[in-house]
């Protein structure tokens, strides 16, 4: 991984360490830098190895590491990591299997990204991604995106989907919540996570409340942090909403929220398989999501489990908010989580890094 930032990708890792550490591998974490609010989520048997630079600095590492310590499997999740990945273990001459995962769709990344170097992954992806053993998508979207669009040539591309739900998140969301908007007797709260960013497309999301209020009472809670925070408090004074939308910020336990909003949301723009939206179903709350590109239609299976909504259509979003507040959806079924539980995952991981 890149670092401990508070983001889906990095919240599965973490979960498939804690997975290989309670099954008896012995686990270590290598990260471009030891920082972020996960930090102290990585289970104390795991060992953390910070590389000391990032893309491309890492490689060099990353090739004195495998050396040194001959894992005998290497996985790694993000595109950066996942190209000095690939890179160092054919450059160390070290027999190590080697397993990459894609946890985004990345074409439309790479479109939607203004640095040079989002704009030239897909390059990297396609130069450097064939050289592991295996590639994992986390959802069938992302994997023929992989093979469609960005044109990785590789035989060997697996849909292996996230180890979002154990024992650990579902104990999480009983806990209680310190907002005063959960009172009883408030109105209902519309709920979603995520980092502050043009991904996510909160301003959508924002603008689809606004129709709500004018048809009913209820509040927004936002959970995340990023750098579209001050555009987004900025947007909110705009549309008049100050005394019914807050942004905490990030929150060690969102699944208690979710556990006790009314209705959780998705806004994103894109995905790969989003960890908040199966995280929402695990602790029980009914659903809304756009129907981007990769993940939600899958998780919903076409919207069994959830409204879906055109991406940044605030109009069609408003409407979706205001039937599932008012009854017009089904509680959340059970068997709409279970493909994620973390054991089923977990042991499918192990056979694929070849540790049974």
């Amino acid at each position: 991984m890149q670092d401990f930032a508070g983001g889906g990708a990095e919240r599965v890792m973490l979960s498939l360490v804690s997975g290989l550490v309670e099954s008896g591998d012995d686990v270590d974490v290598l990260v471009f830098r030891k920082d972020g609010p996960y930090l102290e989520d990585v289970p104390g048997q795991a060992r953390i190895v910070d590389l000391g630079a990032g893309f491309p600095g890492s490689f060099r590492p990353l090739v004195r590491y495998l050396r040194e310590t001959r894992p005998k499997a290497l996985l790694s999740a993000l595109n950066q990591p996942n190209v000095v990945a690939a890179w160092a273990r054919r450059l160390s001459g070290i027999t190590v299997r080697t397993v990459i995962t894609v946890h985004n769709t990345l074409s439309v990344e790479s479109a939607a990204g203004t640095s040079l170097r989002l704009k030239l992954m897909p390059y990297f992806v396609r130069a450097f991604y064939p050289w592991a053993d295996v590639i994992v998508t986390v959802s069938k979207g992302v994997a023929d995106d992989m093979r469609d669009v960005v044109g990785v040539r590789s035989d060997n591309v697996q849909v292996i989907y996230n180890p979002v739900v154990s024992e650990q998140l579902l104990a999480k969301s009983t806990a209680a919540v310190d907002h005063p908007w959960f009172a009883p007797g408030s109105p209902p709260v519309v709920l979603s996570v995520g980092r502050l960013t043009a991904q996510k497309d909160f301003s959508t999301l924002l603008k689809a409340f606004s129709r709500v209020r004018s048809r009913m009472d209820a509040r927004l809670i936002i959970l995340g942090q990023g750098e579209e925070r001050e555009a987004l408090e900025l947007e909110v004074k705009s549309l008049g909403l100050e005394d019914c939308v807050s942004l905490p910020g990030f929150v060690d336990n969102p699944f208690a929220y979710m556990a006790k909003a009314g209705l959780f949301v998705l806004s994103s723009r894109f995905e790969g398989l989003p960890t908040v939206l199966i995280e929402a179903l695990a602790s029980g709350a009914r659903v809304v999501s756009t129907n981007c590109p990769s993940g939600p239609d899958e998780i919903l299976a076409g919207g069994k489990y959830g409204k879906l909504v055109p991406v940044g259509d605030p109009a069609s979003m408003a409407d979706a908010i205001c039937d599932v507040l008012r009854g017009q959806h089904e509680d959340v079924a059970e068997e709409s989580w279970r493909p994620f539980e973390r054991r089923l995952v977990v042991a499918e991981y192990r056979r694929i890094l070849g540790l049974t």
